[in-house]
C-alpha cells in the first residue's frame, strides 16, 4: 500500500474500483476506492456485487426513499442491477414486479424474489402494470434500460410516484414529454452511483456496510451464471450487448 493509507493493509481481503482500466491482473486503485470484503464473501462474488447492489441500495433507499408496502416496477429486472434491485426491494419490504424480455429471464425474477412478472416482448406493459396494480400503477420505477420502455412505464407511474433513471441498456436515450411529470405529480431521478460515491464517501461505506450485512443475513446473493478468462473479455462485453446474460458475468484475471 502507498504512504499514508490507513484503511487497509497487506494481506486484507479487499474489492477496489476503478474508473477504467479494471481488467488486468494488477491494478493501482485510490485508497478510497478499497473496500474489505468478507470472510465468506469470495473474490469473483464481491467482483458482481458491489457496483449492481451499491447502484441500487443508493437508488432506493436514498433516491426514492423506498417505502416497506410500496409497488416498483423494476424494468431490465434480469441483468445485474435489476436483480438486485429485486433483491434489495424485497429487502425493504416493497411489492416488486419485474419485467424483462423473456420466460426464461423472468424465471430467474422469480427464483430472486419477484412478486409478479411482465414480459414486454409479448405483453402491453401498461394494461398488464394497470391489472397487476387496480390501476394506481408503481410508486417506484427502476429503470436501467431507456428506449421504448421508459415512456408506457412513466405514464403508466402511481401519483407521487419516482421514475429512477439508472442507465440506457437499450442504447436510446428516451425522451419524456415533461407535461406527464406535472399531471402525476411524479418526479424523474436520476441515479449516478459512482459520482455519489465520491462525493459522500461516509454514507457510501454505510452502504457497503449495510450491503454485506445483507449478503451476510443471506437475504441477497449476486446470480453469477458465468465466467470468462481475462482474454475473452471481448466475448464477455458481446454477450451483455447483446442481451444473452441473465444475471452477472465475472472476468477473472488470473486462470
Amino acid at each position: 500500500v502507498g504512504e499514508g493509507v490507513k484503511n487497509c493493509k497487506p494481506g486484507d481481503r479487499v474489492i477496489g474500483s476503478s474508473t477504467w482500466g479494471g481488467y488486468a491482473q494488477e491494478l493501482v486503485v485510490k485508497a478510497e476506492r478499497v473496500i474489505p470484503i468478507p470472510e465468506q464473501m469470495d473474490f469473483v462474488t464481491a467482483s458482481a456485487y458491489v457496483l449492481a447492489y451499491g447502484t441500487s441500495l443508493h437508488a432506493l433507499k436514498d433516491r426514492a426513499k423506498l417505502a416497506a408496502g410500496e409497488t416498483m416496477l423494476v424494468l431490465g429486472a434480469a441483468g445485474g442491477v435489476g436483480v438486485a434491485a429485486i433483491e434489495i426491494g424485497k429487502s425493504m419490504g416493497a411489492r416488486v414486479i419485474a419485467a424483462a424480455s423473456s420466460e426464461d429471464k423472468l424465471a430467474l425474477c422469480r427464483e430472486r424474489g419477484a412478486d409478479d412478472t411482465i414480459n414486454y416482448a409479448s405483453e402491453d406493459l401498461r394494461e398488464r402494470l394497470k391489472a397487476l396494480t387496480g390501476g394506481k400503477g408503481p410508486d417506484v420505477i427502476y429503470d436501467p434500460v431507456g428506449g421504448a420502455y421508459s415512456e408506457p412505464a412513466f405514464r403508466s407511474i402511481a401519483w407521487e410516484g419516482r421514475h429512477l433513471v439508472v442507465g440506457f441498456a437499450a442504447g436510446d436515450i428516451p425522451r419524456l414529454p415533461l407535461n406527464l411529470v406535472l399531471l402525476k405529480s411524479a418526479s424523474l431521478v436520476g441515479v449516478f452511483w459512482g459520482a455519489f460515491l465520491q462525493r459522500d464517501q461516509a454514507v457510501t461505506r454505510q452502504h457497503m456496510r449495510d450491503l454485506f450485512e445483507l449478503y451476510s443475513s443471506g437475504k441477497v446473493k449476486p446470480p453469477i451464471r458465468k465466467t470468462y478468462k481475462l482474454a475473452e473479455a471481448p466475448q464477455a462485453l458481446r454477450d451483455v450487448m447483446e442481451r444473452r446474460v441473465k444475471g452477472k458475468v465475472a472476468i477473472l484475471p488470473r486462470e
